[in-house]
């Protein structure tokens, strides 16, 4: 990491993947009480609204603004020496501090669901974590492809820390393919690299 008169970069794969495991796992706890519950539908329609939300659900995370990131992809610009690269733990926090209550209303609201049909909410919920980490494999892809990963600056991220792909994202950076410590697609790198 280079320090000095650049901007924060965040990579754009760990802000979109910031948000897969906390609202799968919200998802499977909330869809595994409300299974116990009888629910107004029963648990059989419950379950079975639920398995067609969840495949709903994570198709459409998973390819929502796929065209507005290829576009901020192809016209990338190479980062400065002087731009600073963001910790992946750092982005994380960032997300998951600034949409904490998001999360927590999620779940209370999957949870309330249950009431009428039972699971179905947990289930959208963790079809919501599971197009995100869809999408943060894709970009994984299109990283490797490229050899180069790709940086979003944190001041045009929103105030809680994510939509890298929002009105305020002019463009992304991109370094390469061994810089931070993310592998591509964001998940955590076994050995980091710093460039």
């Amino acid at each position: 990491m280079t320090r000095g008169g650049g901007q924060g970069l965040a990579r754009v794969a760990v802000v979109v993947r910031a948000g897969a495991a906390p609202l799968w796992w919200l998802g499977v706890f909330a869809a595994g009480i409300g299974v116990l519950m009888p629910g107004i539908t029963g648990r059989r329609i419950g379950v079975m609204a639920g398995a067609v939300l969840f495949m709903v659900t994570t198709v459409v995370v998973a390819s929502v603004r796929r065209k507005r990131y290829a576009e901020l992809i192809r016209s990338a610009t190479r980062a400065g020496k002087h731009d600073v690269l963001q910790d992946r733990a750092v982005a994380v926090r960032n997300w998951r501090r600034g949409h904490r209550w998001w999360l927590v209303l999620a779940f209370l609201a999957a949870l309330g669901s249950a009431a009428a049909v039972p699971a179905a909410g947990g289930m959208l919920l963790a079809g919501c974590g599971a197009g995100l980490r869809l999408k943060a494999a894709w970009l994984g892809r299109r990283e490797r492809a490229d050899g180069a990963l790709l940086w979003v600056r944190v001041d045009w991220l929103d105030g809680r820390g994510g939509r890298p792909v929002g009105k305020g994202v002019k463009g992304y950076r991109s370094t390469g393919i061994a810089a931070g410590d993310a592998a591509p697609g964001g998940a955590r790198r076994r050995t980091a690299a710093l460039v």
